[in-house]
């Protein structure tokens, strides 16, 4: 199996996204295509300090610009057609890779995927899908930010397409969730409300309306909202993680029983800070699309890099988008009346 890898996107540089595709290669059966500045790649590969069995199931790809993280997604990739980006999703249309990666502009990329590779059958709007630590598993939630003004149908097909998602951590007939402001079934906007109704309707396994604050207990394994509302969640889930570990820390240094606490407990410390850490999850899905494509976080690690990429191989071997395609096919007349 062949991922493209856009080499020069994320904040962290070229190398840090190298040191990512070898730890993939240590751990999977496959081949990474470096799509980025020739020169600058074989600089990087030339000083890593990889096995020479590693570095020849790296491929590179030349690509003259680079779209900046600042860049209106739109203009960029209707101006610079020759960027890594499109060119990642050039190798994925061609059929010469199976997924694409990127850590640069996440807008960018969505745009670029959906430009190159189009829709799948019946999918109004592809969406970005990404898995959430909870206290008894993942929890999938989708859409993180791709659309931020939808229509009922749009959360639907969320619900379908974060459900075949489900699979890549071993969920079988998840519990879909609306995310709203209270539980009882007219709580919500007129979006939510007629959401309700469809998602109510169809063959998803779906339980209600779920709250902000029963994201995270692990009862529910797919939430669907727009991406409006999604984005806030993930950016909260973040900051919250971050300034805990930092909330922690300032605690313990502040006294030296606490500092001989940390000792005995630094396991559990650990094993926490890996719980909550999004390089372990790699990046969103960009579900939806006739292809896999990944966004990863703009200061993904090597560790967030190579999980990215896995999960892409293991997105290709389960067939998820021939789940999402025949899923929407069949559902689609359950739920026609309210679309």
């Amino acid at each position: 199996m062949q991922i493209a890898l856009d080499a020069m996107g994320g904040d962290l540089g070229p190398q840090e996204l190298i040191k990512g595709a070898l730890l993939a290669l240590e751990q999977d059966d496959l081949r990474i295509t470096l799509v980025g500045d020739e020169g600058v790649l074989q600089d990087l590969l030339q000083s890593a300090s990889a096995s020479q069995t590693l570095l020849e199931r790296l491929d590179i790809v030349h690509a003259q610009t680079v779209v900046d993280m600042d860049e209106n997604p739109v203009d960029a990739i209707r101006k610079k057609k020759d960027s890594s980006i499109m060119l990642a999703f050039d190798l994925v249309k061609s059929g010469q890779a199976s997924a694409a990666v990127s850590a640069g502009n996440s807008g960018a990329t969505l745009a670029a995927g959906v430009r190159k590779l189009g829709r799948l059958k019946n999918v109004a709007r592809p969406g970005l899908a990404s898995a959430f630590p909870t206290l008894k598993g993942p929890v999938m939630i989708m859409d993180i930010g791709a659309n931020v003004e939808c229509r009922p149908l749009h959360l639907y097909q969320f619900g379908v397409m974060a459900s075949a998602f489900s699979k890549l951590y071993n969920v079988t007939n998840p519990r879909v969730g609306l995310l709203t402001i209270g539980e009882e079934s007219g709580k919500g906007n007129t979006l939510i409300k007629e959401a309700y109704n469809l998602l109510q309707r169809s063959s998803l396994n779906f339980i209600g309306n779920v709250e902000g604050r029963d994201v995270f207990q692990g009862d529910v394994d797919v939430v669907v909202c727009d991406g409006f509302v999604g984005n806030i969640v993930l950016k909260i889930s973040e900051g919250l993680a971050e300034a805990t570990i930092k909330m922690l820390r300032e605690e313990i240094l502040k006294s030296k029983l606490a500092k001989l606490g940390y000792l005995l407990a630094r396991p559990a410390f650990d094993n926490f800070r890996k719980r909550v850490d999004y390089a372990e999850y790699g990046g969103a899905l960009l579900l939806g699309i006739k292809g896999i494509g990944i966004v990863c976080h703009g200061k993904s690690s090597a560790l967030a890099i190579k999980n990215a990429i896995i999960g892409a191989v293991e997105m290709e071997r389960l067939k998820l988008n021939d789940d999402i395609a025949r899923e929407l096919a069949e559902g689609i007349d359950g739920v026609a009346e309210g679309i």
